[in-house]
């Protein structure tokens, strides 16, 4: 069991319960995009697949500080994720 801690709630979960994403610059902002098949290089963070865990990590900026990155963020991807596995849950 490996654990490890959402940025959006910050509780601390095994790493099968949590996404991983990645940012990925492209053209003017990063995009935040989600490890669900092929991990992607580089710095990663993990983050709940909830909207409400979303929404806190966006409110702190938590998704730029976790990744180091600076300046515009997209989150479209990560989002329509969470969205996707919230509608499966009900």
């Amino acid at each position: 069991m490996v654990i490890r801690t959402c940025i959006g709630c910050r509780e601390r979960a095994d790493k099968t319960d949590l996404v991983r994403f990645t940012g990925i610059w492209q053209d003017t902002a990063w995009v935040i995009t989600p490890d669900t098949d092929v991990p992607h290089r580089g710095r990663g963070a993990h983050l709940h697949p909830t909207t409400q865990c979303l929404e806190l990590a966006r409110r702190r900026n938590a998704v730029r500080r976790a990744l180091k990155i600076e300046g515009e963020v997209d989150v479209t991807l990560l989002a329509a994720m969470a969205d996707d596995r919230q509608d499966l849950n009900d």
